[in-house]
This record gives structure tokens, sequence and C-alpha cells, in this order.
């Protein structure tokens, strides 16, 4: 999802410039996010992060690798973590080894999660990026480790890199199974719309173009060795989100089914990107009302594609890739 919305926002912003889109596709990829693109400037290579081979070849013949790829749903996570420690550490490793022995620039894209929660009741309190790290789920865990794996690279073996920590994003091509496609979707279908505990867990979301463009600004002028923070300014309760999607879009509260628990929920996240800011110039767009609207959008002109993934259409289709 974010990965294929930086391709587009590379292709857009910088005319020289090709990128090799590297992904295994899973059922969270999809070819069609950039089906669109010119193929003179962007080439997909179906393959693994955790293939060493493939990697040594891919990784020779490009200036910089900004690494993406994870298994990043923390409920998946918590029923089965295997996938999580494969791609998101393992992976890391693997891409390390080949930036290390090619001497490649690394960026990795990591998550607010790592940082645990705050609690609701002292809004004065954000993640910055001298946070200790306190990761409450297996996912989350994960994402952790790779930090550490990338910082320890770049201590022992002196290989250029950078970490951001970004919050909750939304925008166009985010799986159905995230927070604010599927209730959209659930709403658009006059759908229950299950909604965790009692909603109140806090997210501080960020439009992925806001989120592109701070990583294009990271690549271009960020410090060797940094981690950024990069968050929306955009605090949100998980049921101020769903009530926004339903007014939005014309729907009732009836819709709403308040469900159990996810194990170890994390109550509030919320980022302090003052660091990258001051640093690099970047500062969040999208205020949320507007990023919404400009998504549900996006999901009512493009049903064609969310069917597609819903019907398990596409999955065949990357069978066969």
């Amino acid at each position: 999802f974010i990965g294929s919305n930086f391709v587009h926002h590379v292709v857009r912003e910088h005319p020289g410039v090709r990128v090799t889109v590297l992904d295994k596709l899973t059922y969270a990829g999809n070819p069609q996010n950039i089906a669109n693109l010119p193929s003179d400037r962007v080439k997909l290579v179906v393959g693994d992060v955790c293939d060493s081979e493939l990697l040594d070849g891919l990784v020779a013949n490009n200036d910089a690798v900004i690494h993406y790829a994870a298994e990043s749903h923390n409920d998946n996570s918590i029923q089965d973590p295997s996938p999580f420690v494969a791609t998101n550490v393992q992976g890391t490793y693997c891409l390390l080894e080949a930036c290390r022995k090619h001497d490649v620039r690394f960026h990795h894209i990591s998550t607010d999660e790592v940082y645990g929660d705050l609690p609701l009741d002292r809004p004065d309190l954000l993640f910055t990026e001298d946070t200790p790290l306190h990761a409450s789920s297996p996912y989350s865990s994960s994402k952790a480790s790779a930090d550490l794996l990338v910082q320890a690279y770049a201590r022992t073996y002196g290989i250029p890199v950078t970490i951001s920590r970004c919050s909750n994003n939304y925008g166009a091509f985010q799986f159905p199974e995230k927070l604010i496609p599927l209730m959209m979707i659930r709403a658009m279908q006059g759908e229950k719309l299950p909604v965790y505990g009692d909603g109140l867990n806090v997210r501080d979301w960020l439009h992925v173009d806001d989120h592109c463009a701070a990583i294009d600004a990271i690549m271009r002028r960020g410090t060797e060795g940094e981690v950024y923070n990069v968050g929306g300014h955009n605090e949100r309760s998980n049921i101020e989100v769903v009530r926004t999607i339903l007014k939005a879009l014309g729907k009732g509260e009836e819709q709403i089914s308040y469900v159990t628990d996810r194990k170890g929920h994390d109550r509030r996240y919320a980022i302090d990107p003052t660091k990258i800011g001051r640093e690099l110039g970047w500062q969040p767009a999208t205020k949320f009302d507007d990023g919404i609207q400009a998504t549900i959008a996006w999901y009512q002109a493009h049903e064609a594609w969310w069917s597609d993934i819903l019907s398990g259409a596409y999955e065949k289709r990357n069978a066969q890739a």
C-alpha cells in the first residue's frame, strides 16, 4: 500500500528516476496498484526478500533500497507470528546483507508501534525518536527487531542507513483488512462495522501522500544513521473515524457493532514529528477531514479494484505471475 503509493510519487515527482519493485505478491500484494505506470521506468520483480541470491543481483544494479516489505496486520500476527518473523526480521537481514555487500544506501520503513502505547489521559505525551522501544504485539516486536538490526549494521559495518517511524497511514490502494478501507467498504455495502472494545483507542492518522513526501525528503536530505518520526497531527479515536466515515457516506450509526477487543490492544499512539520538520522542512499537508473525503471518493471511484480483492480474483492472477 505505502510502497506502491511511493512508486507513484517517484514517477510523478522525479522524471529521471527508475524504480525496481520487489514483491512476493502475498495475499496483500496487488500488481494492479502500479499497473498503469510506464514500464520503462517501473519494473516489477516477483520474489521474496528472504531470497539472498535474488537480492544480490537486484541490489547490485540499484542506487538505494527503500524497505517497505512487511507483514503488518496485528490480528494476523496474533494468530500466527511466524510470517512476521520471517519477512520482517529475516527479510530485513537479507536486504541489509545485500546492501553491505554492494555498499548501497538503505532506508527502513518502520512504525510508531515499536514504541508501545501511551495513556489516553496524557495528551501531552508523544513518541519522540528517543522514546525507548516497548513493542506490544508479535507484529510490532518484529518491526522493533528489524529496527535494531538496521542500527546494528550501521554501527558495525558502516553501511549508510536511515529509519522512519510513521503513524497510521490511509489513502488509495490500502488493503481492505485495515480499519479505514474496511469501514468504508462495509458502510457502502450496508454491512455491520465491527469496532474493537469501546472504540476509544486513539491513532495519529497520516495521509499516505504526506508519508511519501516525507520518505522522499529523507532520501534526499536525511542524515545517515538517523531515525525520523513521521506523524500527521491528526489524532482520532477509532470510533471517531468510523462515525466520520458513516457521516460522509450518509449512513447511520446503527451499522456500528462493538466486538470483543483484540488481545494486547494498544490504547494510544501519538507521534512528535518535530525533528523531520526542523531538519528536513517536511510538514504534513493533509488535514484528516480533507484526506478522509478524498479517500472515500477514491474507493467509490475504484470499486472494481476492491471488488476484485474481496472476490479473491486478484489472488488467482498473483498465483500465475
